[in-house]
Order: structure tokens, then sequence, then C-alpha cells
């Protein structure tokens, strides 16, 4: 559970440093130090600015290995690509919210 833990943190990290490479428009520029842009859904992709404390909690991460899975390190978007519904997302989201 420990190395699990740690692989992901690790993941996580050179996901956000890949990300702060990436060239983005400017109209994209608009994340807050301390947040990450994601994109979900099936077809449409929809972008969510995120806390990066979500990179602690243990759904986030596993939603990141699903992307890792997918998409690898290329996210064309720009920000991460998470392979999740949209509605499914936003009440995960709610959730951490709340807690």
């Amino acid at each position: 559970m420990g190395n699990r833990f740690r692989s992901m943190v690790s993941q996580s990290k050179k996901i956000l440093k890949l990300q702060s490479f990436i060239t983005r428009p400017a109209s994209l520029t608009d994340v807050p130090k301390g947040y990450c842009a994601v994109y979900v859904g099936d077809i449409e992709k929809k972008r969510f600015v995120v806390p990066v404390c979500y990179l602690n909690h243990r759904t986030f991460q596993d939603l990141l290995s699903r992307a890792e899975e997918e998409f690898g390190f290329d996210h064309p978007m720009g920000g991460l690509t998470i392979p999740c519904k949209e509605a499914t997302f936003i009440e995960f989201k709610s959730q951490l919210n709340a807690s």
C-alpha cells in the first residue's frame, strides 16, 4: 500500500511537471497557482480547474492511474485527460469539496 501511494505521488508529480512544459494558448493560462487543468468526458471533453490537493486523494489517484493506462503522458488537450464520465467527475469533486 505504501509503495503504491509513493508511486502514485511520483506519477502525479511527473504529470504536473510535464503539464508545466506544455505550450498553451493565452486563453488556457488562467490556471491559478496550486491548481491544475483536467479534461473530463467521453466524447466532448470539458475543462475543470482543480486544486492540486486532489492529488493526495485515493480516488483521484485511481483516476490518474486510469489516465496513464489509457493515454500515457501524452495529453493533446494541454492538461490531464481523465477517462471518466463528466457526471461522475462532478460528483467526485462535490464529495471532495464537502469533506
